[in-house]
């Protein structure tokens, strides 16, 4: 096996311990939430049903949502005074994500997303891991799962190589250091160290702290154990929307960090280049058949979209026909849209154009 060295960033020893947490240190759970009517309730009696049996209280950073969210977290509040909220003005996921942490004080802070729903076991584990390998952050896998055909096929397309490509947060692997994790559970101590969430990072906030985290000394622990359920989107656009969005802050990532960044995030903006490059080329063989005085040759460039084809047609008998008809059908679709919308927003984010089309693509 190969040494892992001090100074490479995919692993570091603990940085110097801070004040002792104790056997059952007070966690703080801190939640961004815009236009989450739909999913919020169970989210949020995710975290009050867990077993874990330190103090706790839940921080709810209300975005200016319009479909009802502020109401369902009103009602909660008054059925129990530990589910607090403020007020996020911009309600975007940094800026939300710091107010709750800023207007908590546990010693450990437990990011959630509105869409996920945490098993009882969740924070006891992950406490349980903190006190024991004495890492800054925590965390393990993204377990989305559907509901309707739709939301299957995404969510079959999150877990599966074919889809996101296969991270540990999102198929899951061996416990041990790792360069980021899904949510994340702090040492409170260590979070506030590392400055929190960049507020100039709209998607890929979580990859990019973890990485300051690392280079100041710390660990981020990887632990297959500690499953989330994520609810995925529930429509087509709101579905591209998001792909074009976080491809978008992974090129803007993969512009500031070029050495940091994984061969996996280059494929899917590899992919739609070489789909636009076949498609082009083939047309313009097209154009001299058609004349009768122009090369042939350019036909071979539609090979490079019907292999593309050929791999959607392949996974989708693999990955999601075993769940029925519906959910393979829709498959068909929402894989293209993953890896196209994830692959034309990293050429936007490196292109610096990451303000110009923020409005459209949201959070």
């Amino acid at each position: 096996m190969a040494e892992q060295r001090p100074d490479d960033l995919s692993w570091s020893a603990p940085a110097e311990a801070g004040e002792p947490l104790g056997k059952l240190p007070a966690v703080s759970y801190v939640m961004p939430v815009l236009n989450e009517a739909d999913h919020i309730e169970a989210a949020v009696r995710s975290l009050i049903g867990q077993d874990y049996a330190g103090e706790f209280d839940v921080m709810l950073a209300l975005g200016p949502s319009t479909d009802g969210t502020d109401e369902v977290v009103a009602r909660l509040s008054r059925e129990d005074p530990r589910v607090r909220s403020t007020f996020n003005e911009l309600g975007t996921t940094p800026e939300g994500l710091n107010l709750a942490i800023q207007a908590t004080r546990h010693p450990v802070v437990v990011r959630v997303d509105a869409h996920s729903v945490l098993p009882p076991d969740y924070t006891r584990i992950a406490v349980e891991t903190i006190l024991r390998t004495g890492a800054a952050n925590v965390g393990g896998v993204m377990d989305a799962r559907g509901v309707s055909p739709f939301e299957t096929a995404v969510a079959l397309a999150y877990g599966s190589r074919v889809g996101l490509g296969g991270t540990p947060h999102h198929v899951g692997g061996s416990e041990g250091p790792a360069d980021t994790v899904y949510l994340g559970v702090f040492r409170r101590d260590r979070l506030e160290a590392a400055g929190l969430f960049d507020e100039n990072i709209r998607r890929g906030q979580d990859w990019e702290l973890n990485r300051r985290l690392r280079a100041a000394g710390d660990t981020v622990w990887f632990n297959p154990a500690l499953r989330v359920t994520y609810r995925p989107r529930s429509s087509y656009s709101r579905l591209g929307r998001q792909f074009l969005s976080t491809g978008m802050w992974r090129g803007e990532l993969a512009r500031r960090y070029p050495a940091e960044n994984g061969l996996r995030y280059y494929v899917p903006p590899v992919m739609v280049a070489g789909v636009v490059i076949g498609l082009l080329f083939g047309l313009v063989g097209v154009l001299g058949v058609a004349t009768g005085d122009g090369p042939r040759w350019p036909l071979l460039g539609f090979a490079i979209p019907a292999v593309y084809v050929l791999f959607v047609l392949v996974a989708t008998v693999v990955v999601a026909l075993p769940r029925g008809p519906r959910t393979a059908l829709w498959f068909l679709l929402v894989l293209p849209c993953i890896h196209f919308c994830w692959g034309i927003g990293f050429f936007f984010g490196v292109a610096k154009l990451t303000r110009n089309i923020q409005a459209y693509t949201g959070r």
